[in-house]
């Protein structure tokens, strides 16, 4: 997002803090409601302009947004919208976006105050690496054959009772509503959203063969060092790095694994 976009994302970001820091707010009502409204918006085209139009005053908006959705949706869902439709945005589309993103963030909420952060983080990378291995998994999830509900079956005999149900939300909600987003994007962003709720890092971390406790517990040390705040591995298992570790955070890689030393040897020999 540029622009005006960004500046209200941000402003709907805090209030969203704001909001969910009270304990008596159910956030996996708000993010289910805020998926609804999301759903509604990508829908209605006439109405995602009309909220989102600059030549209409602020209040304007909101009491459209109010007259349609009021009792429809949670009252902590409804002030939210009103906030987000009485700011300016670039673009229509960066209405809708911001609306599904603090959808997201909700459900987050919802697997931060119950301690399963971490466990959601783990297993939407784990769901990734599920769909990079997988052609046929990846194209029942995003033919555009199968109905919504065929799609959101699927996901739930995959991750019913292997995940936790904010993973499962969270999955569906990307494969039976994109958004033109690819799965692969839409993964890699529900990750980013879950490593921020904690403003921390994720780090993916290929070794030879699995670490161990004390090695996670040093190299998440060293690498919180090196970037000033935390960072949550994401741990995958690779032989072909024969020893060592490779760690990508975004997109600057730290090469420790030894294939890559001989491989960097081997050029220079050649050079």
């Amino acid at each position: 997002m540029n622009g005006a976009s960004r500046d209200a994302l941000a402003a709907a970001r805090e209030r969203l803090d704001a909001l969910t820091d009270d304990t008596s707010v159910d956030p996996a009502k708000l993010g289910g409601d805020l998926a609804a409204v999301t759903a509604l918006l990508h829908r209605e085209s006439t109405l995602r302009r009309a909220l989102s139009d600059p030549a209409q005053s602020g209040e304007a908006k909101a009491e459209l947004a109010r007259r349609l959705l009021g009792g429809q949706i949670g009252e902590d869902a409804l002030d939210l919208l009103l906030g987000l439709v009485r700011s300016r945005w670039s673009r229509s589309r960066d209405l809708v976006d911001a609306i599904e993103e603090l959808a997201d963030s909700s459900d987050l909420v919802a697997a931060q105050r119950t301690g399963k952060l971490d466990d959601v983080e783990d297993e939407l990378f784990r769901f990734g690496r599920l769909l990079s291995g997988n052609g046929e998994l990846r194209s029942a999830l995003t033919n555009q054959v199968p109905t919504a509900q065929a799609k959101a079956a699927l996901v739930h005999t995959l991750l019913d009772g292997r995940a936790q149900p904010v993973t499962e939300r969270l999955v569906t909600r990307l494969v039976t509503a994109p958004r033109g987003r690819s799965l692969d994007n839409g993964i890699d962003a529900l990750s980013k959203l879950a490593a921020a709720r904690r403003s921390r890092m994720v780090a993916e971390v290929t070794s030879a063969s699995a670490l161990s406790d004390p090695q996670k517990q040093r190299l998440a040390h060293a690498l919180a060092r090196i970037y000033g705040r935390q960072v949550h591995l994401n741990l995958d298992v690779d032989p072909a790095v024969l020893g060592g570790v490779r760690v990508r955070i975004g997109d600057e890689v730290i090469n420790g694994a030894i294939a890559d030393r001989l491989d960097e040897a081997a050029r220079r020999m050649a050079g």
